[in-house]
């Protein structure tokens, strides 16, 4: 192994690449992973959000905005308490606020609470029954003041762990007494998005059944609401016709009583849609051949939000997104069917909310961390006065500014003729280093995850820690991902395992034919369905020299054996039947592998159990290749303790420097053992 050289030339250190310092470290990685789990806004306009804390164990805190400026923020959520919702195992949705109340999931018995934003010295009083444990999951709630009650999703694993019921139920709020919860609709496998209208006469949801996911085909229905709270009429408005294939999303009404909703059912893509109720027929409000709305994985996401115009009734504030990055704009007159995209500086969106006189956003840019915005307007509604970044989920990244990779977006050619695949490029970049003339710099190139999913180019700070040490990194969008409507989409359909390998091993080989990284240094990574990718790389193909597998899947029979309903005929249509899930397993396969790995696992996971990981490290060590084995007790699906989200950087960092480097790291790390290695 090499051993790093400095020399100093014009103030820049002469260096190998991946043997540089930075100050980007795994601690202020770590400690920069807050997630961010929604925005709403109380009745007094002040702004709250949900913080996942890595520092905490990965506790969700909800966070009240200051009344006065310069003042600290304050916790809502009491010790003992974490907002947290476990429907669906991915949850999203997990909190609502109406008036100056807040209702939430709580994470550890997955029983919804009620708190008062006026009091916050009162403990949280529960809403659902107690049932000895957290059997019974809520999510994406919403008040009916005219009942006085809470409508939500809920998951009942009471009676069946792998096939639990799926309903919508009401919650009443004015007993002193918990009560059973109501069952207002039930039958369908799966629902979401219960939106009621301003006078909670009418009420939307949308609904699913196997073997489809919620983006392959879904249903969009509305119910008319007696007198005595029941829904009494049901239309189905969207995704009922079997020639039309379409998955209809994220159902709002505005405030003059009309249905707006998201489907892809003219040009494939997720585009703004109205129902018109006195002819019940639905017609688009504007057609672009972009994506307005992101798949469900989780409950709860805000893609657009009704404003008041001085010119017309209301507007509509939407967020879409093409060509791997994301726009604002703003419809104002659905009858012309005009957009006026609207600048600010965020290239990633995830949310937007209404807040008094102004809109909250959710997003992030390649300078900008995850973040909260407070946009205004003008009074026309036409352009952005005022963009201000509220909270950041890493506010010290600009220190580092100097040492950020920013992403270059790349499209290259597949092994289908004709067929081009996306990914995110980040070349090495420190502003104290530089390596010897002519080399190449070593690739990590990451699977994400899903597989149904779409990675962004925002920054992301452990991408950084590996381009400030001198590495170049790939962040791919192969075929399957979103964001590129539902024909690129579809591509993984009965190909996971085929289409992601070789479009990854794609990427790769084309960054070495441009002369942009050094083909004998790549390495590979993914978490989950991205693990799968990685694994199937190594095992499939010769492209890596080395891998990692985050919480990955290893054996897809077994996974598909004990996948939770939500994902449980979802690998049936990415892969096939056993015969194809015993061919694209890599477990089956390992006399295949050439190369090291390592493997990082949660000892609770319930989406990817952890034998996978041990049969996969057992048999490849029984191989003789190196291998090494990471268990994290308490952590689930995707880690959030800071301390395991570092240990997991910091020793991929070792593992690929050790075993394919040819350099000595610069941070001071002990590493692991590592078997059929000389450590």
């Amino acid at each position: 192994m090499a051993t790093s050289t400095a020399a100093s030339h014009s103030n820049t250190i002469i260096a190998p690449y991946g043997s540089w310092k930075s100050p980007i470290t795994a601690d202020i990685v770590s400690g920069a992973s807050k997630r961010l789990g929604g925005t709403a806004v109380d009745a007094r306009g002040r702004l709250i959000w949900l913080e996942e804390r890595p520092s905490e164990g990965g506790r969700g805190v909800l966070v009240l905005e200051p009344e006065n400026p310069g003042s600290d923020p304050v916790d809502v959520t009491p010790k003992g308490f974490g907002v947290r919702s476990l429907a669906q195992e991915y949850g999203g949705g997990d909190f609502t606020v109406s008036g100056n109340a807040v209702f939430f999931a709580n994470y550890k018995d997955q029983r919804l609470y009620k708190q008062s934003l006026s009091s916050l010295d009162v403990p949280p009083a529960p809403l659902t029954p107690d049932y000895g444990g957290p059997v019974v999951s809520y999510a994406d709630g919403i008040l009916d003041s005219r009942f006085n009650r809470l409508i939500s999703v809920r998951e009942n694993r009471r009676e069946n762990r792998l096939n639990p019921p799926a309903t919508i139920v009401s919650i009443a709020l004015g007993s002193n007494d918990v009560q059973e919860p109501q069952v207002l609709v039930g039958g369908s496998d799966f629902y979401a998005f219960p939106r009621l209208d301003s006078k909670s006469e009418r009420i939307a949801w949308i609904q699913w059944s196997h073997p489809n996911m919620p983006w392959d085909r879904s249903e969009l229905w509305v119910g008319y609401i007696s007198e005595n709270g029941e829904i009494h009429n049901r239309i189905c408005v969207a995704g009922s016709d079997p020639s039309l294939v379409e998955s209809p999303t994220e159902p709002k009404w505005s405030p003059d009583g009309e249905l707006f909703f998201i489907t892809d059912r003219k040009n494939g893509f997720w585009n703004i849609h109205r129902w018109i109720e006195s002819e019940n027929k639905v017609e688009p409000v504007y057609s672009l051949d972009a994506e307005f709305a992101r798949p469900s994985w989780v409950f709860g996401f805000n893609s657009y939000v009704f404003v008041q115009s001085l010119r017309q009734r209301s507007s509509i504030v939407c967020s879409y997104r093409r060509q791997g990055k994301s726009y604002l704009g703003i419809i104002h007159d659905v009858q012309s069917s005009t957009l006026t995209p609207l600048d600010i500086p965020f290239t990633g969106l995830d949310n937007i909310i209404s807040g008094k006189e102004c809109l909250y956003l959710e997003g992030a840019s390649a300078v900008h961390s995850s973040s909260i915005a407070k946009v205004t307007l003008d009074d026309d509604k036409s352009k952005v006065a005022n963009f201000n970044i509220i909270w950041s989920s890493s506010p010290d990244s600009l220190k580092y500014s100097s040492y950020i990779s920013k992403p270059e977006l790349i499209e290259f050619p597949t092994e289908v003729p004709g067929q081009n695949a996306y990914a995110f490029f980040y070349r090495p970049t420190n502003p104290i280093y530089q390596a010897n003339q002519g080399e190449k710099p070593p690739l990590l190139l990451e699977s994400h995850g899903g597989p149904t999913y779409e990675t962004r180019g925002i920054l992301n700070l452990s991408i950084q820690y590996w381009t400030s040490r001198g590495w170049a990194f790939a962040d791919v969008n192969y075929g399957g991902s979103t964001g590129y409507g539902r024909e690129y989409r579809d591509r993984l359909l009965a190909q996971w395992g085929i289409v992601d390998v070789n479009d990854c091993c794609s990427c790769a080989k084309y960054l070495v034919a441009s002369g942009e990284v050094d083909g004998e240094r790549l390495c590979i990574t993914g978490g989950s369905a991205g693990g799968y990718t990685a694994l199937a790389a190594l095992a499939f193909r010769d492209t890596f020299k080395a891998g990692a597998s985050l919480y990955g899947i290893g054996d897809l029979s077994f996974f598909r054996a004990e996948s939770l309903k939500f994902e449980s005929h979802y690998i049936d249509k990415l892969v096939g039947g056993e015969k194809q899930l015993i061919e694209r397993s890599p477990i089956n396969h390992v006399d295949q592998f050439s190369c090291p790995l390592i493997l990082f696992q949660g000892l609770d996971d319930k989406v990817v159990l952890p034998d996978q990981a041990r049969k996969i490290y057992k048999a490849v060590k029984e191989k003789g290749l190196p291998v090494a084995l990471v268990l994290y007790d308490g952590e689930q699906h995707g880690f959030r303790k800071a301390e395991n989200i570092k240990f997991t950087l910091e020793q991929q960092m070792v593992f690929f420097a050790r075993l394919i480097g040819h350099f000595s790291i610069a941070d001071d790390i002990t590493p692991i053992k590592i078997d059929n290695f000389d450590n």
